[in-house]
């Protein structure tokens, strides 16, 4: 049986970033933000003071992600920056919004009448602008590794950045440097179908071993993309719908339950790397 009320919980990772993204587009591309209120003065870090002046009146050109960020492209050069950190949600909903909440501390309004509350009861997002052809130099990208859903992250890519690493693989691929937006889920399921121990050493995966680790990140990532993302506490779609990819998790949260496609006696085992959970099969995963 699936458990996910067992103290498992997670940041949003890649696939439910791009999900959120996915459901602006529709909605905000091309679009004039008619009204931004900024309800407090900080999120994780200070919010913008001029945050409503700067954007209120733009159109928006593109939304875009990068890591488990969300970028929104506006006409004048600048791209607002968003990350929804533990429990943060973009709400959405056309014509008469929703009374506004404790949380919701960030709300905008478009020309045509779509509402949307950046919700985050943790406060551990954050919002903050940056002029468009700057990005790549902000302190919150400057130091990022590559996308793994891009064709330039390949095995010999991923073999590079583990050389010399004596951190488990596990470890390593939580790292943002080795690759970006693969959290603590998709990692323990990329592992899992890569046949590849999360304790391994991670200097030790190259090779045959790197290219099937590629091919499993890139496979978990998109089937849970597909799935509208991992529900397990706070995560929804901007239209208010769940993801559903936590039905087709091979390992992760199912401790003591049988290894799909494995006949292994021991079943999923969890351990505690670097004060997280990790679910693998010991027997299956080398």
């Amino acid at each position: 049986m699936l458990r996910t009320g067992e103290g498992l919980q997670a940041m949003p990772e890649l696939p439910e970033v791009e999900t959120v993204c996915r459901g602006l587009r529709g909605k905000l591309e091309g679009r004039v933000l008619r009204r931004v209120e900024a309800r407090r003065k900080d999120l994780r870090i200070p919010l913008p003071t001029d945050l409503a002046k700067r954007t209120t009146g733009r159109r928006v050109l593109a939304i875009r992600r990068r890591a488990k960020y969300i970028l929104v492209d506006l006409d004048d050069g600048t791209t607002m920056i968003v990350h929804l950190g533990m429990s943060g949600r973009i709400l959405m909903t056309q014509g008469r919004p929703n009374a506004i909440g404790p949380h919701d501390h960030v709300l905008f309004e478009t020309e045509d009448d779509v509402h949307l509350r950046l919700n985050d009861a943790r406060r551990f997002g954050l919002v903050t602008l940056c002029a468009s052809d700057r990005l790549a130099e902000h302190a919150l990208f400057q130091h990022l590794g590559p996308e793994p859903l891009e064709d330039a992250f390949d095995g010999p890519t991923l073999a590079a950045a583990l050389a010399g690493r004596r951190t488990p693989i596990k470890a390593a691929l939580l790292d943002q440097q080795t690759v970006v937006g693969v959290g603590n889920i998709y990692a323990c399921e990329a592992l899992f179908h890569a046949g590849i121990s999360p304790r391994r050493l991670a200097q030790t995966v190259q090779g045959d071993r790197a290219e099937r680790l590629v091919k499993a990140i890139k496979s978990v990532l998109l089937k849970a993309i597909a799935a509208g993302g991992s529900t397990l506490r706070d995560h929804v779609q901007p239209s208010g719908e769940l993801g559903y990819f936590q039905h087709e998790w091979a390992v992760y949260g199912r401790e003591g339950e049988p290894c799909p496609g494995c006949d292994c006696k021991a079943k999923v085992r969890r351990l505690v790397q670097a004060n997280r959970s990790t679910f693998y099969c010991a027997k299956r995963q080398r």
